[in-house]
C-alpha cells in the first residue's frame, strides 16, 4: 500500500551561517526533483547553469535572482520563475533579517 506524505515548507533545516543555504530534497520521481531551499543573507551566490529547466517559487522572505546578461529580478512571497535549461543564474541577494524559503522543481 502506498502511503501519502505530508509536510510544511517552513519546516526544515535553517542555514547555519549568514550567506549560507540549505537544500532538502522533498521528492524525486519521474525524472523530476523537488527541493526546499532555505537562504539567509546571501549576497552574490554561486552561478548555476543547469542542463535542465527549473521552476522556482519564493515561499517566504525576499530575494533577487541575477542573470548572465547583468539583469536582476526581485522576488517576494508567491513570485515564481521558470529558468530554461542553460539559463545562467544565481541568487544575488536574500533578506538578511529573515530566512528566505524557496521551492525548486528540477524538470526532466
Amino acid at each position: 500500500m502506498t502511503v501519502p506524505r505530508f509536510g510544511n515548507l517552513r519546516d526544515g533545516p535553517a542555514p547555519q551561517a549568514p550567506g549560507a543555504e540549505t537544500f532538502t530534497e522533498l521528492l524525486h520521481a519521474g525524472g523530476a526533483r523537488v527541493e526546499r531551499i532555505a537562504s539567509r543573507a546571501v549576497r552574490d551566490g554561486a552561478w548555476y547553469e543547469q542542463p535542465w529547466p527549473e521552476f522556482v517559487l519564493l515561499v517566504a522572505g525576499a530575494g533577487r535572482l541575477a542573470f548572465a546578461d547583468g539583469t536582476e529580478q526581485a522576488l517576494g512571497p508567491g513570485d515564481w520563475a521558470h529558468l530554461p535549461a542553460g539559463c545562467r543564474h544565481r541568487v544575488a541577494w536574500t533578506d538578511p533579517g529573515a530566512e528566505t524559503i524557496w521551492l525548486a522543481v528540477h524538470l526532466p
